[in-house]
């Protein structure tokens, strides 16, 4: 067993999005290729010698064998010991837990999120600070840096590691310790919930259906919903991680959880439904013929957290990404409680939670999160909604419909036009911005004044870092609101997400169908991004 120091040169396309590096699987599977992201990881956090850190991953394809790279550059760098998910397994809230209970010095996750999974399809890694979350822009920024100046990276030449039984071995000078993927992720959900409660709703015949997609979360929840909660045998489906994700498109919106909709909208749907993604930090939330976007859950669980024994203080702040809707805003005034506006990007939640001014957190691209991990959660989203479930015994529309006439509600959606031509989204973008000054006054449809409009720009209220350039904003005098932004998620092209919201206080007008009430949203948001003449499209791809 030696130490190799390899010879190489930069690849450009390096730079970190917001959650890590992206790219076509056989990308990262070019020679050098993952290994240069991986050594840049390290020397940009000051090396890696004499640490310890996480490493897993959701399972797709090439997930064993860059961990298996991984480990060997880790041990020849000079790491002191790396826990790792049986199997090289590990959801991101998991991992993220891991790295908090074990006090680590961060973690490398292998994961494209909600991305497909295959050998033509995507592949990621990213890089986890220890609190947990994501690394903010200025690791992210070192870490481009040092794949810009890379020159070599370290690695062992050795055999595998055994990562399928779970227990402490060795790599050169380093311990590798193999946990239980689930065990510990499970433990903290029963001190969070009313696990007793929930299981009694199971018992007295609720039904449930949760849809892993194929992907990560399919262990944890059969053995938390099934085996610990008692749901019916089978109340988990797709819940076998494969590298494929069985061919899915593991992003659960109603667009690729279509099945999962069917269901719940068909005769004899059950009473609840849930599905996660990936790498299980985003959750879908449906009830009996009715879907719940993903700002409303956000609102409802911060009105309702304190159901749970692991909420019963209070909430010290919620916390949301610009483009998700202000549902949230009007609990957190109700309650009399800090809110925080941020850019897209879990990373922004972790000073605020750091901080002791957050407790719950969400983005309306389906993930909701709390401080008990620094990333978002599926699985946890979905427990805490069961828990608020078998507390109040009432169904989900019952609850939603409590929550608008009470708050009103904020009608939203989002329309996203995938693998557009990158030059087209940019010079859509920067015409737009040029015109943000004279938008101001400007009438659409006869009533819809716009009262402001601006590149949302966000100065951190813990460390006071500014982020600029997040996403062009356009306000109405009524409250509705126009958001754009490109977005970093995807591996091809660029894709364009249009964020449309529109408010009803009630008590007329709370049922209408969203993407009738946001009609003349929609519209406007058209006529003045001129969507159509530069890219070609006038219908998006997916609409959640």
């Amino acid at each position: 067993m030696t130490v190799k120091t390899v010879s190489t040169t930069p690849f450009p396309d390096q730079k970190p999005g917001t959650s890590g590096l992206r790219k076509k699987t056989p990308v990262f599977m070019q020679r050098h290729y993952l290994e240069n992201f991986v050594q840049a990881i390290f020397d940009a956090i000051g090396g890696a010698q004499g640490k310890t850190f996480v490493l897993g991953g959701d399972g797709r394809y090439f997930n064993d064998r860059a961990a298996q790279v991984i480990l060997r550059m880790a041990a020849a760098n000079g790491a002191a010991k790396v826990i790792v998910g049986q199997g090289a397994i590990l959801s991101t809230p998991a991992a993220s837990h891991l790295i908090r209970i074990n006090g680590t010095d961060g973690g490398i996750i292998m994961s494209a999120s909600h991305n497909p999974g295959g050998p033509d399809e995507d592949f990621g890694v990213k890089f986890n600070t220890p609190n947990g979350g994501p690394a903010p822009e200025a690791v992210t920024e070192a870490i481009f840096a040092a794949t810009k100046n890379i020159s070599e990276y370290r690695i062992y030449e050795t055999q595998d590691v055994d990562l399928s039984t779970v227990g402490p071995t060795r790599l050169g000078d380093m311990q590798v310790e193999v946990v239980d993927p689930v065990a510990d992720y499970a433990a903290l959900m029963e001190r969070l919930f009313d696990f007793g409660a929930i299981r009694s709703m199971f018992a007295a015949g609720f039904r449930m259906r949760f849809d892993a997609m194929c992907a990560v979360t399919g262990p944890y929840a059969t053995e938390i919903l099934e085996n610990r909660l008692g749901a019916a045998k089978g109340t988990v489906v797709n819940g076998t991680p494969l590298p494929d994700f069985g061919g899915m498109h593991p992003d659960p919106n109603p667009t690729w959880a279509k099945a999962l909709m069917d269901e719940m909208f068909g005769p004899g749907a059950p009473d609840f439904g849930a599905a996660s993604d990936g790498d299980g930090d985003r959750n879908m939330v449906v009830g009996r013929g009715i879907y719940v976007s993903p700002s409303d859950s956000l609102a409802v669980l911060a009105a309702n957290a304190h159901l749970a024994p692991g909420y019963k203080a209070g909430l010290k702040g919620v916390a949301r990404s610009m483009p998700t809707s202000a549902a949230a805003d009007r609990v957190a005034e109700f309650l009399g409680i800090e809110e925080f506006e941020t850019p897209t990007g879990w990373k922004f939640f972790g000073n605020l939670l750091d901080a002791g001014r957050a407790t719950i957190c969400g983005e309306e691209s389906f993930g909701t999160g709390s401080d008990h991990v620094r990333e978002k959660d599926g699985l946890w989203a979905v427990l805490l909604w069961l828990n608020i479930l078998a507390v109040r015994k009432e169904s989900v529309r019952e609850i939603l419909e409590a929550h608008w006439r009470q708050f009103g509600r904020n009608y939203y959606s989002r329309h996203d036009f995938e693998a557009i031509e990158t030059a087209a989204a940019d010079r859509m973008m920067a015409e737009l911005r040029e015109k943000l000054a004279g938008l101001s006054g400007i009438a659409f449809n006869g009533h819809l004044r716009i009262a402001e409009a601006d590149d949302f720009a966000y100065t951190d209220p813990v460390d006071g870092s500014v982020s600029r350039r997040q996403g062009i904003r356009i306000l109405f005098q009524d409250g509705s609101r126009i958001v754009l932004r490109l977005s970093g998620t995807g591996t091809e092209g660029a894709t364009l997400r249009l964020y449309l919201e529109r408010f009803a206080p009630g008590p007329e007008g709370l049922d209408l169908d969203p993407q009738e009430a946001l009609a003349p949203v929609i519209a406007a948001a058209h006529e003045i991004a001129g969507i159509a003449r530069h890219t070609g499209r006038r219908e998006p791809d997916v609409i959640t």
